[in-house]
């Protein structure tokens, strides 16, 4: 059920202040936004919006934001992103809530909070949409608080899980989701390394999991396919350090960036990754003086978007892992670090959202709710992908059932990098090995994953190359 249209001339009504603001920005644009303007202020921080994400419906091609708010979860249509609609609302239990964050698999959300006194593990099947959501499991079978949670692949994985009625509690966990309305639990990191007491957040990519653990360390796990975990690494002297709070891997896979949220103004950390064996900052950097970053995401290897507490949204060409420099810039907090009535620096940009097919940028202010960005200038001026040649490749069985052959013709022996993408711009297979030079054919593995159309994109030394397969 459409329930609400919030454009920008709309926002003048609901929120005068904040859309007459002259944003301070550069090389980032201003399209939509939506802030309704009866979410409860929660008691502590003055915080009214959370976590954001966003998720594209490729049966008919529209796009959506999800953004936690102090009294639930806002779904809201974007794709005319200079009027965004709301079009459901998933309240939580409790109206005072200063954490919400979502992620989303296939066409199923799943919102999780960690605040005391009552909570629910909330997980929503989007397909219906833009009519109405249909809220799958409400509850707190599976756990009753989550303060993060991830998805890669067919796995969930959740941050300092507690059970239902503080009857336990994980400092990670990961749940299959073989069966997406039934998460089912594979192991928790208690049971491998009890001594790690909390997992803030972490960012995984073919079971290999950066663990951000607060005052502890960065952790880098393997996840076996025996369902344990492995450690591979662990990082926890480097200059600027805090509360390890969140990480993005480049595609390439060799530089970590993460980001300490406490105390105040802490830099922006390039780890390279390359060599696990030496684990060693590229460069430590940051937005403005005093500001402090909260959660990274990373656009192929070149492009750095930071959500930023007191300084909006933050654009890094990082292309030189060892030399970071700016962009672009869109500063949604419009409260001027005014610190009355907003303690400790919480206001500002919780996080963003960067893979909707438009382009377009989701950004949340904790204060002044959803931001539709235009982002493509800032991207523009940043160092382009090295250029190669273009290579043809041929896959088949195509469409297939398990898995397919791939032929291509090389000038010499080099590691080949694949990816296998869904239309929503995820990644859900992921490899690489030494191909002979000349004719070379190898056999890429697809049991698990969904049906639909993918682009297989591979890439070498010496050349890219990508096609399109489908599996019914």
């Amino acid at each position: 059920m459409i329930r609400k249209i919030t454009s920008l001339a709309a926002g003048l009504i609901l929120s005068m202040p904040v859309v007459a603001q002259n944003y301070n920005a550069q090389n980032i644009s201003l399209v939509g936004h939506f802030d309704d303007p009866n979410v409860p202020v929660a008691s502590a921080f003055g915080i009214h919006y959370q976590g954001v994400w966003g998720w594209h419906n490729p049966a008919d091609n529209r796009e959506y934001g999800i953004i936690g708010a102090a009294h639930g979860t806002f779904f809201i249509d974007v794709t005319n992103p200079a009027t965004p609609v709301e079009v459901d609302f998933l309240p939580s239990v409790q109206s005072d809530c200063i954490w919400h964050e979502i992620k989303t698999y296939s066409h199923y959300a799943y919102i999780v909070g960690d605040d005391a006194g009552g909570n629910t593990f909330q997980i929503v099947d989007l397909q219906y949409l833009p009519d109405s959501i249909h809220v799958v499991h409400n509850g707190t079978t599976y756990f009753e608080r989550s303060h993060t949670i991830y998805v890669d692949g067919n796995k969930l994985w959740c941050g300092s899980v507690t059970l239902a009625g503080n009857q336990g509690y994980y400092s990670m966990a990961v749940y299959s989701l073989a069966n997406p309305e039934q998460p089912q639990l594979l192991r928790t990191l208690n049971q491998d390394y009890p001594s790690v007491s909390t997992v803030h957040d972490m960012f995984v990519r073919n079971d290999t999991v950066y663990v951000s653990a607060g005052y502890q360390k960065l952790y880098i796990y393997k996840f076996n396919s025996n369902n344990t975990f492995t450690e591979l690494a662990s990082f926890g002297s480097y200059p600027e350090s805090g509360y390890n709070h969140s990480s993005f891997l480049t595609s390439d896979g060799r530089t970590l960036i993460f980001m300490d949220e406490v105390p105040d103004g802490m830099g922006v950390k390039s780890l390279d990754v390359s060599n696990l064996g030496n684990l060693t900052i590229n460069q430590i950097f940051r937005s403005t003086q005093g500001c402090t970053p909260h959660n990274p995401y990373i656009i192929g290897n070149n492009t750095l978007v930071c959500a930023y507490y007191q300084d909006g949204v933050q654009i890094f060409d990082i292309s030189n892992p060892s030399n970071a420099v700016r962009t672009g810039y869109f500063d949604t907090d419009t409260l001027n670090n005014q610190s009355n009535g907003y303690p400790d620096a919480y206001h500002g940009c919780w996080g963003a959202y960067t893979d909707l097919p438009s382009g377009y940028l989701l950004a949340s202010d904790m204060q002044n709710g959803l931001y539709v960005l235009d982002i493509s200038q800032a991207i523009a001026t940043s160092t382009p992908e090295p250029a190669v040649p273009v290579q043809t490749l041929n896959a088949y069985p195509n469409p297939f059932v398990n898995g397919f052959m791939v032929s291509l013709q090389l000038d010499r022996e080099q590691e080949v990098e694949w990816e296998l993408i869904d239309q929503t711009g995820r990644v859900v297979e992921q490899g690489k090995q030494n191909m002979p030079g000349g004719s070379a054919l190898f056999e890429l593995d697809a049991t698990g994953v969904a049906a639909g159309a993918y682009t297989l994109r591979l890439k070498g030394e010496t050349f890219t190359g990508r096609s399109l397969v489908m599996k019914p």
